[in-house]
């Protein structure tokens, strides 16, 4: 199992290409269930849960191609002949449940497994299966299986959502696109990844009204078509080394990042001291003067987004005064916590919250990472630390960071992946 070992103390200068959206690239790996011809997705991240979605689609029967060396195309499309998700490959990713949707508006029966991914919270499907049983569907759980049948196909419904949910709004759009007749999904999420679902289902010939707001309103068609289609950058990725530039005193290009997709962080890191600037082709991010503890309480988009407050949460670590971050969307998401105090950080966490007294550095450590999210925040972490840190378990970066001590290496941080 790999380490990656990082020394601290240098600052970050030079500049980082920002991938495809992990977060867009998976619900719309799945969109290519809805039809048996051909969906190209460009932009494609190389990371292990593209693979993990690719290995689930494929086993349905469905073709995932590569279109050219690098595997940034993917050629998706084809006939469904197996309408079950295993558990095999369905534990190792939270967003596997997303076929759900496309098999049943498809083939009309569906049995997936209930899905795993990051250990931060219950994230129940509940969203998910009672919207689609508003659309006809029959649902019973069943040996830790979800079992769906809509032998009539699904039909047009109107479903409030009693909170935001990003993947039931997902799953149910890509469900009401071939459902018979309207379907109105409000209190929808708005993420710039959904906006970007629906405006690749509409190329392939799905009505929708409302991309962009908190009703959509879909009309079901009979079939879609193939189309091409290219992957917004990954704000989250552009978040984390916009942090990294900050956490070093350095100052990087993020080139493919945009500002109208993470303005709530780019307001929140202008307040503690980071200057964020459009570039011709990108966004420079300069830490203009010493770090200054600020509040922050994540929330459904276009508030600060939670797959950012971990991140977040190792600036502030080094900030003069204090900080109080507030999750609002995961009840447990602060396993980071106990592995940045080992580094030296003061951190104490009040249900909900957590207060961030800033120490003037902090010290390398052996540390581990829970989850996805909380790996990179180590990584931040090590990045401005005194001494030598070593991160186990970073296949939780794996996931949805491709190439970190790559591209940080280039940007002069003294970083390597080992081979424990």
């Amino acid at each position: 199992m790999d380490v990656i070992r990082i020394r601290g103390g240098r600052p970050l200068e030079g500049s980082i290409e920002i991938g495809g959206a992990k977060n867009a690239a998976l619900p719309l790996m799945t969109a290519g269930m809805l039809t048996d011809e051909r969906l190209v997705l460009s932009n494609v991240p190389k990371l292990a849960d593209i693979r993990t979605m690719s290995s689930l689609i494929s086993q349905h029967g469905v073709a995932v191609e590569p279109q050219e060396p690098e595997g940034r195309r993917l050629s998706i499309g084809g006939a469904i002949t197996n309408d079950e998700a295993p558990y095999d490959i369905v534990s190792k990713m939270r967003a596997s449940i997303l076929v759900l949707g496309p098999l049943l508006a498809r083939v009309r029966t569906a049995r997936v497994s209930l899905p795993g991914g990051c250990a931060i919270g219950a994230r129940p499907v509940d969203l998910h299966l009672k919207g689609l049983e508003q659309m006809g569907a029959t649902i019973k759980l069943e040996g830790g299986y979800v079992d769906a049948s809509a032998p009539q196909g699904l039909k047009g419904a109107t479903i409030l959502m009693p909170f935001v949910s990003v993947g039931a709004t997902e799953n149910l759009l890509m469900a009401a696109t071939l459902a018979d007749g309207r379907t109105t999904i409000a209190n929808a999420a708005r993420e710039p990844e959904i906006i970007d679902l629906a405006h690749c289902l509409i190329a392939m010939g799905a009505r929708i009204e409302g991309v962009g707001t908190d009703k959509l309103v879909i009309e079901g068609v009979k079939r879609l078509h193939g189309a091409d289609h290219r992957i917004i950058p990954d704000r989250i990725e552009a978040g984390s080394y916009a942090c990294a530039a900050a956490i070093s005193g350095g100052s990087l290009l993020l080139r493919g990042a945009r500002l109208d997709q993470m303005e709530a962080l780019a307001r929140t890191l202008a307040e503690c001291g980071v200057e964020i600037s459009e570039q011709s082709d990108g966004l420079l991010v300069t830490r203009a003067r010493t770090l200054s503890g600020t509040d922050v309480s994540t929330e459904p988009y276009p508030g600060f987004p939670t797959d950012m407050q971990a991140q977040y949460m190792a600036l502030m670590c080094v900030a003069e005064g204090a900080a109080m971050l507030s999750e609002t969307i995961f009840e447990n998401r602060f396993m980071h916590v106990p592995e940045l105090n080992r580094m030296g950080a003061r951190i104490n966490v009040h249900g909900a919250s957590a207060i961030v007294r800033g120490v003037p550095s902090l010290s390398g450590a052996p540390v581990m990472a829970t989850d996805l999210r909380a790996s990179l925040s180590l990584v931040l972490a090590a990045l401005a630390a005194k001494g030598q840190t070593t991160i186990s378990r970073v296949y939780h970066l794996d996931r949805g960071y491709e190439a970190v001590e790559r591209k940080l290496a280039a940007c002069g941080a003294d970083i390597e992946r080992l081979s424990a």
